[in-house]
C-alpha cells in the first residue's frame, strides 16, 4: 500500500537527483559559446547515425560559413554594447552581418546576402536577441551566434517534456525580457493539460534548473537564456514560421532504402556490389507497388467525375430520344432536321471542358462563330488541320504538313497563327531542316498543344461567359444549321475527339 510518507520520500529523492543532474550538465563557457543548461535528464538526445542524415551536407556548408564569421580578426565584429544601466554582451548588428557577407563571400547583391542570412537564422546558427522570428534585417538590430552545442548538425530530438520544463522555468524568472509570448503561453497550457499527472515533477525540475542558473554571472546568464530561447524558436517555431528541423521524407527514404543517394551512408554499401544490387532491386520493387496518389484523393476525383456525368450515362439515365441505330425510331434525326431547340443536357455538357464542346458538332460550329467574331478563328482551323493530318495515310503526310506550314506558320502565311518561338522553331526544324526526310505526322504536336491551351485558357472561358452560350443555355436560341447531322452522315468531316 502506497502511503503519503512513501510519496514524500520519493519526491525528495527525485528532487536531489534532478538537482545533481542540472548541476553537472549545466556547465557554462565563456563568451556565450558553451552548452546551455541541459534539459530534463535522459529525454533530449542526439539522433543515431547523424552523419548519415540527409541534410548533413547542407549543415556542414552552413557551419563552414559560420566558422569564418566567428574567426578572430577576419570575422564579424562581436562586441558588448552598453545600454542604459545595463550591458548587452556578445552581439553584432544585422548591417555588420550583411556587409561581411558581401565582402567575404561571392555575393554582390544585397538581396542575395539577406537571403543567405535568413537561411542561417532559420536553421538556428544566429538569432535576434529580442525577437522570436528568426530573420535578419539590414539595420542596427542586434543578433548573436548560437553555441555549437545546439547546431542542427547535432540533431537534437527534444521531447515535449523538455519544452514544458523550459516554459515552466521561464515563468519563474520575473524578467520582462523572459516573459512568455502568446503562443508560448498557449503551448504551456496545452502541455500542462497533457502532463497533468506528472506536472509536479516537471515543475520541480524546472525549479532546480532555475536555481542553478541564478548562480551564474549576470552577463553569462543573459547569453545562455537567449541561446536557449533561440534553440526552442527553431524546434518549436512561432506560428507562421517554417520548422527547418523537419526532415524531408523523400531524402530520408533515399538515405535508408537506396544506395543512389549521397553521403557517407553509401560508402559502406558500395563495398559490396551484390548487396548494393539487391537493395536497388528491392527499392525498384517498392516503387512499383507504391501509389503515386492517395486513395482518398483518387476516390474523390472519381466520385466528382461520375456525379458530373451521371445524367449523361444511358445506363443510369434514360436518353431523351432513343438511339436510331438501336431502334426503328428516327425521332432524333427528325429533331435535328427541323432545327428545334437544342437539348438542355447537350448544351450543359459544353461547359464541362473545351474537348466536350469540340466533340459536339453543333458546339464546335457555335465556337467557330464565336472565334470568328473575336478574329481568332485561325487557332481552331490550325488545330483541326493538324488533327486531320494525323488521320491521313503516310504517303500524304508530307504534302499536308507543307500545306499547314505555308498557310499558318510561314512568314508570309495567309492565315498566321500566334504561337511561341520555341514551338515555331521545332516546327521549322521538322519541315525545313529535316535533311530531306519526310516530316512526321506528329511534327506540329507542340504547336497544336500551345494553341489548344490558348483556346482553353482564354477563348473558351470567354465563350462560356458570352451571350451566345447563355442564350443556348437558357433555351432562348434555336439551332439554325444542319451541320450537326454530319456526325450521322457518310460525309468526311473533322474526326471526333476521343
Amino acid at each position: 500500500m502506497v502511503t503519503k510518507k512513501t510519496v514524500d520520500i520519493e519526491k525528495e529523492r527525485l528532487t536531489k537527483k534532478m538537482c545533481s543532474n542540472s548541476g553537472t550538465s549545466g556547465a557554462s563557457s565563456g563568451g556565450g559559446t558553451g552548452p546551455l543548461v541541459s534539459f530534463s535528464a535522459g529525454t533530449t538526445h542526439h539522433a543515431p547515425h547523424s552523419q548519415d542524415a540527409p541534410n548533413i551536407l547542407v549543415y556542414k556548408k552552413m557551419e563552414a560559413i559560420i566558422e569564418k564569421m566567428q574567426a578572430e580578426g577576419s570575422g564579424v565584429s562581436v562586441r558588448t554594447v552598453k545600454a542604459f544601466m545595463s550591458k548587452v554582451p556578445s552581439v553584432f548588428t544585422g548591417a555588420d552581418l550583411i556587409a561581411w557577407i558581401t565582402q567575404n563571400l561571392t555575393v554582390e547583391d544585397v538581396t542575395e546576402a539577406l537571403h543567405l542570412a535568413h537561411l542561417l537564422a532559420s536553421h538556428g546558427y544566429l538569432f535576434p536577441i529580442d525577437d522570436h522570428q528568426l530573420t535578419v534585417k539590414n539595420d542596427g538590430t542586434f543578433y548573436r551566434f548560437q553555441t555549437p552545442y545546439f547546431w542542427p548538425s547535432n540533431f537534437w530530438e527534444p521531447e515535449n517534456t523538455d519544452y514544458a520544463i523550459y516554459l515552466c522555468k521561464r515563468t519563474m524568472q520575473n524578467k520582462t525580457r523572459l516573459e512568455l509570448a502568446d503562443y508560448e503561453a498557449e503551448n504551456l497550457a496545452k502541455l500542462q493539460k497533457m502532463f497533468s499527472r506528472k506536472w509536479e515533477f516537471i515543475f520541480m525540475q524546472a525549479e532546480a534548473q532555475s536555481k542553478v542558473d541564478k548562480k551564474r554571472d549576470k552577463l553569462e546568464r543573459k547569453v545562455l537564456d537567449s541561446q536557449e530561447r533561440a534553440f526552442w524558436d527553431v524546434h518549436r517555431p512561432m506560428p507562421g514560421c517554417v520548422n527547418t528541423t523537419e526532415v524531408d521524407i523523400k531524402k530520408a527514404y533515399r538515405r535508408g532504402a537506396s544506395s543512389l543517394g549521397s553521403g557517407s551512408a553509401n560508402t559502406a554499401a558500395n563495398s559490396n556490389p551484390a548487396e548494393t544490387m539487391a537493395k536497388t532491386i528491392n527499392l525498384l520493387k517498392q516503387k512499383l507497388e507504391r501509389r503515386t496518389i492517395k486513395v482518398s484523393k483518387a476516390a474523390e476525383s472519381y466520385v466528382s467525375y461520375y456525379e458530373q456525368y451521371s445524367e449523361f450515362d444511358y445506363f443510369l439515365t434514360a436518353p431523351e430520344y432513343p438511339n436510331p441505330w438501336q431502334s426503328d425510331s428516327t425521332e432524333l434525326w427528325d429533331t435535328e432536321k427541323q432545327g428545334k431547340d437544342i437539348a438542355m443536357k447537350r448544351v450543359k455538357r459544353w461547359g464541362f471542358s473545351l474537348r466536350e464542346l469540340l466533340n459536339d458538332p453543333i458546339g464546335r460550329e457555335q465556337f467557330t462563330k464565336f472565334l470568328d467574331k473575336e478574329f481568332s478563328g485561325e487557332n481552331l482551323k490550325f488545330w483541326e488541320a493538324i488533327q486531320q493530318m494525323k488521320a491521313l495515310p503516310q504517303s500524304q503526310i508530307k504534302d499536308a504538313a507543307n500545306a499547314i506550314w505555308d498557310e499558318y506558320l510561314a512568314p508570309d502565311a495567309a492565315c498566321p497563327v500566334n504561337i511561341d518561338s520555341k514551338s515555331l522553331e521545332l516546327a521549322r526544324e521538322a519541315i525545313k531542316e529535316g535533311g530531306g526526310s519526310s516530316p512526321s505526322r506528329w511534327c506540329f504536336d507542340v504547336a497544336a498543344d500551345h494553341v489548344f491551351y490558348l483556346m482553353k485558357s482564354d477563348s473558351y472561358s470567354r465563350y462560356l461567359r458570352s451571350d451566345m452560350y447563355k442564350e443556348f443555355l437558357n433555351g432562348t436560341k434555336k439551332k439554325t444549321s444542319v451541320r450537326g447531322l454530319r456526325i450521322f452522315s457518310g460525309r468526311k468531316d473533322t474526326p471526333v475527339i476521343n
